[in-house]
């Protein structure tokens, strides 16, 4: 069995919010040849995709081939609209969750699926959480690293927090607006740099901001195998220790403790890689997740875990135990 964590999809057709609410820069899409669409960001061009961004039947097919048994299905970070007004966030986010929710229902052997919430208005993100979890039976709910620049450490998010855990919702934390991205433009730096920093952010924000502390049943996973967080926790955990005045200033606790809390999935592409993150982080925390179906993800899902792991009981745990544990999903 293969479970994927870490997938995204969109429907085929979009509502022309801008043309609706005047203003922001909405994804519309553009179907401008069979099976490939272009996201236009507001009135400009972001990214060509194609059809298994939208067509489950051409998802299953795919799935079928690289033995892929259920995706985890979450909107495009682009799609989170944080920035726009909370009303409309709210509009946005039921009409990516409704979708999804429709897809997992047609399928329900093949699909599970994360929500998306307006963040930018914590009491309408709670409601529409609630309404994924409890209306809509997702497991939980995708965020971002940040939210218009404030860190997911920040207090503002508390009342969040404690709803997500009352409810046993999994969390995907999913890199996006990194920081720094004007900055590096050139070379697809954004991506190839400013994600992995963006997701350590993410992760050191929530330890050194005591959100695991607080809420120590949170079930949180990180994408992108936990970005440069694993290669850099000597030195978080050194800074921790010479510098507890600048650190340790919301949480007396070393950071090192909080691996084995929180899950990644496996995306690194790399067989040493793979092997770091499992001595640091824990082979019961990591789980696949291939990007599925971007260019920067895993383009055989599974296939690096299948071809490198030798030990059947761990490659079992990277390739579904991990995520049904985090899921808390056992229906596969």
């Amino acid at each position: 069995m293969k479970i994927d964590i870490h997938t995204h999809i969109m429907p085929d057709k979009i509502p022309n919010w801008f043309e609706k609410f005047g203003y922001g820069d909405f994804i519309t899409l553009q179907h401008h040849k069979p099976c490939c669409a272009k996201m236009i960001k507001g009135d400009t061009f972001f990214r060509e995709i194609e059809h298994n961004c939208w067509d489950a039947t051409v998802r299953m097919k795919e799935m079928d081939d690289t033995e892929v048994t259920v995706q985890v299905l979450s909107t495009i970070p682009v799609l989170f609209n944080y920035w726009a007004n909370p009303k409309h966030g709210l509009e946005t986010s039921r009409f990516f969750n409704d979708h999804i929710a429709s897809v997992v229902e047609q399928h329900p052997q093949r699909f599970t699926g994360l929500g998306t919430v307006p963040l930018q208005d914590i009491d309408l993100a709670i409601k529409e959480m609630e309404r994924c979890i409890v209306s809509l039976k997702m497991p939980g709910i995708e965020i971002g690293s940040n939210i218009n620049g404030r860190n997911l450490s920040d207090p503002y998010f508390n009342p969040f927090w404690e709803a997500a855990e009352k409810l046993g919702a999994s969390i995907f934390v999913h890199p996006w607006e990194m920081m720094g991205e004007n900055d590096m433009q050139r070379y697809w730096l954004p991506w190839l740099v400013g994600m992995p920093a963006e997701t350590s952010r993410a992760i050191c924000s929530m330890i050194f901001g005591g959100v695991f502390e607080r809420y120590p049943y949170l079930k949180v996973a990180f994408a992108h195998g936990g970005g440069s967080f694993p290669a850099t926790i000597g030195r978080i955990e050194h800074g921790f220790n010479v510098r507890p005045d600048l650190c340790a200033i919301d949480n007396p606790h070393n950071p090192r403790n909080y691996i084995g809390k929180f899950w990644i999935d496996a995306l690194v592409h790399d067989e040493k890689a793979l092997d770091f993150i499992v001595d640091v982080m824990g082979g019961d925390k990591i789980c696949m997740g291939s990007d599925y179906p971007f260019p920067l993800g895993e383009h055989h899902p599974g296939k690096l875990i299948e071809t490198h792991i030798t030990d059947q009981q761990l490659k079992d745990q990277l390739l579904a135990k991990n995520a049904m544990d985090w899921l808390g999903v056992y229906r596969f």
